[in-house]
């Protein structure tokens, strides 16, 4: 499926949709340059899960844990890690195979540890439809 997004709020709403039809269990994976609003859409995702606090990208945490929506939010970015071996010294799996939903930025740098049945969204720019465009893929 492919939606395309004409600003920030579209993108946002986007995110709040899948937040809001995610199930225990799922891996969303959020790939796309720098800029092209992963965040603003995991912002979105939280919102459908019913979570109040601030989610911003944990670029030097690696893993943000959001308790307080309707089933806990693990947000992962791994722009920084070097191997898949650092995943595993956080303990990777409790996460993937738990009881809330993971959403990995970057995460073809960790594409051998990714299971089958993520789902896999693209964000892309194209500045000939204009600053705010972006198209999102969504793949299951």
């Amino acid at each position: 499926m492919v939606v395309e997004t004409w600003s920030a709020e579209e993108t946002y709403e986007l995110g709040k949709k899948l937040g809001k039809e995610a199930k225990p269990g799922q891996i969303y994976t959020l790939n796309g340059d720098l800029g092209v609003g992963k965040t603003v859409f995991t912002q979105g995702v939280a919102d459908g899960l019913g979570i109040t606090e601030p989610v911003n990208s944990p670029t030097f945490t690696i893993v943000q844990v959001y308790e307080d929506g309707r089933i806990p939010f693990y947000h992962f970015d791994v722009y920084r890690i070097g191997d898949v071996e650092e995943m595993e010294e956080i303990g990777y799996q409790d996460y993937f195979y738990g009881e809330g939903l993971c959403i990995i930025e970057w995460a073809e740098l960790i594409s051998e540890i990714i299971p089958e049945d993520a789902k896999r969204i693209t964000i892309e720019k194209d500045l000939e439809k204009g600053f705010d465009y972006r198209r999102i893929e969504i793949e299951e």
